[in-house]
């Protein structure tokens, strides 16, 4: 983690500036040339993690926390996403409950670095991101991965998996003895997975396109932790229900940054 001359970015927050763990200091050593408050870095901290789960860009992140008194560069804030992204998603992750056992997989196509990449995606039947992976090939293997990945990792196991028409699916649910469970999209039955599709395409234009595989990945986990927890589909509930839906998304999250 590269670490700005001129960011208030510690270069490991269990160390002190004395280069003891654990004990109790007035500042942080950020730099050779710059030492920073530990109030300062929470401030900057928490203030980034409530505008996390907005559609903003770092430039957005830079003004908004600005006009709080916070002045730290994009790049500072690009830093603490890729830090502390992951750990907050993986906290919110284990607050999910477990989601439903009708799944719907598909794949679709993104230009990585001038590469053709495919992003293959799982979601359930209420439009919970399970899991997603990005790869270069298009194949029984690739499909192989993402299903391995979903049987691993999820706390349920499939009633049924529903797909588009490709063939491929098919073959990797043979190796896996669960080809009983496939259903195979007609029309729109695995429309479900298309449109989970739509937040991603949004986030890819704003961001001018993913840069590399590995920043997409990492990205894109983090992204769907975070869907995850206030996708609350506002127009399928009454007014009451849609502030007790975000009440309980607001704590999680808080519990998740704290």
């Amino acid at each position: 983690m590269p670490c700005w001359p001129n960011s208030p970015w510690p270069r490991n927050l269990s160390q002190t500036a004395s280069g003891k763990p654990g004990a109790v200091h007035s500042t942080f050593e950020v730099s050779d040339r710059l030492v920073v408050h530990p109030n300062r870095v929470g401030r900057c901290c928490q203030a980034n993690a409530n505008l996390s789960p907005l559609s903003l860009s770092f430039r957005d992140v830079e003004e908004l926390l600005a006009q709080r008194g916070i002045d730290v560069s994009y790049e500072t804030i690009r830093c603490w996403t890729i830090k502390f992204g992951p750990l907050i998603a993986r906290l919110l992750k284990r607050r999910r409950q477990a989601p439903s056992p009708r799944w719907h997989l598909d794949e679709m196509v993104c230009w990585i670095g001038g590469n053709r990449l495919y992003l293959w995606r799982a979601v359930d039947d209420e439009g919970e991101v399970l899991d997603l992976v990005v790869q270069r090939r298009r194949d029984t293997e690739a499909a192989l991965r993402l299903l391995r990945r979903l049987l691993h990792n999820q706390p349920v196991e499939p009633q049924t998996i529903t797909t588009d028409g490709l063939a491929l699916y098919g073959a990797a649910l043979d190796v896996l003895d669960l080809r009983h469970l496939h259903r195979p999209g007609r029309l729109r039955e695995n429309n479900r997975a298309e449109n989970s599709h739509l937040p991603i395409r949004r986030r890819e234009r704003q961001q001018q396109g993913f840069k590399s595989q590995a920043s997409a990945q990492r990205f894109l986990t983090t992204h769907a932790a975070i869907y995850n927890t206030f996708n609350i589909q506002r127009h399928l509930i009454s007014r009451p229900t849609l502030r007790r839906f975000r009440s309980e998304a607001d704590a999680a999250w808080s519990a998740a940054v704290a």
